[in-house]
């Protein structure tokens, strides 16, 4: 499993969230919503510091990672975060790993 971030969703994670050197960015399973790997349960995203990392990934010292906790959400897929430019919002994808 891995994290694989679009130039344009490092670019917003600068632009929206003030992400800069020293942060950490988790993506976290969440009940409610859909995807394509469960139905009732959507991705989230927050500034917060790591516990128990199960992968991550650093760019221009901002540190990108999910949780042991959650690593059931992926089912042995790698996310791949980009950006939607008609609504400038976050948009993720999952391939089998």
């Amino acid at each position: 499993m891995k994290i694989i971030l679009s130039t344009e969703a490092l670019h917003w994670f600068t632009e929206e969230m003030a992400a800069k050197t020293g942060d950490s960015i988790k993506f976290f399973a969440r009940y409610g919503g859909a995807s394509p790997l469960h139905a009732g349960f959507s991705l989230g995203v927050r500034m917060e510091e790591p516990d128990e990392a199960a992968v991550q990934t650093e760019h221009n010292g901002v540190q990108f990672y999910i949780e042991r906790r959650d690593e059931w959400y992926f089912q042995g897929h790698d996310l791949h975060v980009n950006v939607d430019p008609t609504v400038d919002e976050l948009i993720y994808s999952y391939e089998k790993a």
